[in-house]
């Protein structure tokens, strides 16, 4: 599934040129992908659409609190990932609210454990959702195939 998320950012990077879902899949079994994939990748991008919605706690963008992680977050949720999106929030890349969508997102995936290439994906997918404008060494960062956060200078 995450192929299929890193297909649509490099195929739509504008997300007026996003098709409809059902013309979206369509595209995407022209493309190769498989239709299971297609179909998870479709409710994953839905839960996306409806994050952060009128029936979920609020939380301002802004905020200064420390983020605490339940045990099954901490548990699917490596150090690495975790640390990542730390940096990512004290960068000033993401703030608490994307943090918050991020977190829900990767939970959302089907696998026991998230890695940082698949974070990765989940942040660009999220910033892209919101449209924001990336910092290019942001950008750099989360298309970077390493495992590994490049020490800030």
């Amino acid at each position: 599934m995450i192929d299929v998320l890193v297909y649509l950012f490099e195929t739509y990077a504008h997300l007026d040129s996003y098709p409809e879902p059902n013309q979206l899949a369509r595209k995407l079994s022209a493309a190769g992908f498989e239709q299971d994939e297609i179909e998870e990748a479709m409710g994953w991008l839905s839960g996306l659409e409806s994050a952060g919605g009128a029936d979920k706690p609020r939380i301002e963008a802004e905020s200064r609190s420390i983020r605490l992680y339940s045990s099954e977050e901490m548990s699917r949720l490596d150090t690495e990932c975790r640390g990542f999106l730390a940096f990512l929030e004290e960068a000033g890349a993401i703030n608490a609210l994307t943090r918050e969508i991020v977190v829900e997102r990767a939970l959302a995936l089907e696998d026991e454990d998230v890695s940082l290439s698949q974070l990765k994906v989940i942040v660009l997918m999220v910033l892209w959702n919101q449209q924001v404008t990336t910092d290019t060494l942001v950008l750099e960062e989360l298309l970077s195939d390493d495992d590994e956060p490049r020490a800030p200078h």
